[in-house]
């Protein structure tokens, strides 16, 4: 039986206000948590097991740094070519009891992946998978999609194409801490990085987004060097902690301790969920996570 430690994570900057206020006023009924889908993009190099980490624009919830991932919209209960588990399959896989539900998270990862990246998990049978995404074209289907002026599914079946779902594994779901003013029910999915697609960051709104070293940036959290890289006034001066959420930081424990990017998608998880509660640690309000150390790499207790 795994056994569970508990793990203080600090308050991101952008949240402390309303941190301090869900205390200052006491608790209270939390605003509806929309739900969302994120990718952990994942590929092997010569020196580790890499991932794909982008910057995010705004005072988001779900951090400065992050997987590529976003809202789920109603173009996600578009009609499309399936290939992979059913929605059935995936509602028992997630935990949830509606396949509706199910369906909409694992198509937005899909859809939020290929927009906020350029990697489209999509073929046009249960075999087959396109290639070469960079092409110019494809970046205005990404842009046509941002601007809501085409529907993913419009730019699939323009091109004969069905969405890959067994090509994404799921890891793990969370819940936005309770004080949030902006709260996300998030599904976290992995991937491998398909064969001839390269991520890019999406030419309209892209600021930042680079393959990383899980291992590398575990080991270096506690200093400034991630958020100096980005360069951006939000990320300058600021560890992973302050940059990221609990959620990402421990995945990036997890892959940065694999033995590959096969072994980690390969390795059967049960979908548990998080939901980081507020509290205070010597002095300080901080996020409370109850993890597994054995399925989710997290065996140091911190807190700041």
């Amino acid at each position: 039986m795994d056994r569970v430690s508990t793990r203080l994570f600090p308050v991101h900057p952008d949240q402390r206000t309303a941190a301090e206020s869900w205390i200052e006023h006491g608790e209270r009924t939390p605003l509806k948590a929309r739900p969302a889908s994120s990718v952990v993009l994942l590929r092997d190099s010569a020196i580790g097991t890499e991932t794909y980490l982008s910057y995010r624009r705004g005072q988001s919830p779900l951090g400065v740094i992050g997987f590529p991932g976003g809202s789920i919209e109603e173009s996600d209960d578009d009609d499309l070519p399936w290939f992979g588990p059913t929605p059935s399959m995936w509602a028992k896989t997630l935990g949830v009891e509606d396949h509706r539900v199910a369906r909409r998270h694992v198509l937005c990862a899909i859809r939020e992946l290929f927009e906020e990246t350029g990697v489209l998990l999509a073929g046009p049978d249960a075999s087959s998978m396109v290639e070469g995404t960079q092409a110019k074209e494809w970046m205005k289907a990404r842009e046509a999609i941002n601007e809501g002026e085409s529907h993913f599914s419009e730019i699939l079946a323009r091109r004969g194409l069905g969405v890959r779902t067994d090509l994404i594994k799921p890891l793990s779901h969370w819940l936005t801490p309770d004080f949030a003013h902006r709260r996300f029910d998030t599904h976290y999915f992995a991937a491998a990085q398909p064969v001839n697609q390269e991520p890019s960051i999406l030419e309209s709104k892209g600021v930042w987004g680079q393959w990383r070293w899980a291992a590398q940036e575990v080991a270096n959290r506690d200093t400034t060097r991630l958020g100096d890289e980005v360069g951006q006034a939000n990320t300058v001066g600021r560890t992973l902690g302050e940059l990221a959420v609990p959620a990402v930081e421990i995945i990036l424990e997890k892959i940065g301790s694999s033995r590959g990017c096969i072994a980690y998608l390969s390795h059967k998880r049960p979908v548990k969920i998080y939901h980081p509660q507020l509290s205070e640690h010597d002095g300080d309000l901080v996020l409370q996570v109850e993890c597994s150390k054995l399925s989710e790499g997290g065996s140091v207790q911190r807190g700041r």
